[in-house]
């Protein structure tokens, strides 16, 4: 009971943070990329939304209580800062090139998100065991990390079931995992280090 009462206020203000880092400074981001022609903070962006939308996923795999969905958020926490500075070509392209608010804001927002992602990988761990827990989706602390996601379900999902988000959910994770086992097998050889077809 004494973990509830601290715990729940961090989970919250986490889901906060996500929407701010992750969703609202990055869509801001993009616009600005058009509008200013950025071609190559754009195509990092347009990589940065592929990648985070595991997080998505995760949050429609919570709504259901499907344990994977313990696992692919902390994934997702990984997987997006590396996703901001694999791509040597694109850091390059920025540095050489831009100058100014745009460049200065973009690069802010990486780093915050960069710092935000690793602390939240690391916070997550504990949740971890959620997804071997027999009971997980009535335990206590396993639950208060799906409070926000039914919120969301709430909002955006009152008419559907949490089964029928869960089923959407898993099968966006397939498509997911898919497409970066593609990457990682085939593309990853090829192209190493460059965001661009050699």
């Amino acid at each position: 009971m004494q973990n509830e009462v601290w715990l729940r206020p961090l989970v919250w203000m986490d889901y906060r943070l996500a929407v701010l880092f992750t969703v609202i400074i990055p869509l801001i981001l993009l616009i600005w990329a058009f509008v200013q022609k950025a071609e190559a903070i754009q195509r990092l962006l347009i990589i940065y939304w592929r990648v985070s939308s595991l997080l998505a996923i995760s949050v429609y795999l919570l709504i259901a209580a499907l344990p994977v969905g313990y696992i692919s958020g902390t994934i997702a926490r990984i997987l997006i800062p590396i996703g901001l500075w694999f791509w040597i070509d694109l850091n390059e392209e920025i540095d050489d090139q831009f100058s100014g608010a745009l460049k200065l804001t973009f690069n802010s927002w990486r780093w915050a998100m960069t710092v935000y992602s690793v602390l939240g990988a690391i916070a997550s761990i504990p949740f971890l065991r959620c997804a071997f827990v027999s009971g997980a989706s009535t335990n206590p602390f396993c639950t208060i990390l799906r409070e926000p996601p039914l919120l969301f379900r709430e909002y955006f999902h009152p008419n559907s079931t949490p089964q029928f988000l869960g089923f959407l959910g898993i099968v966006g994770l397939i498509f997911y995992f898919i497409c970066l086992g593609y990457f990682v097998l085939f593309k990853l050889g090829k192209q190493g280090r460059s965001a661009l077809p050699q």
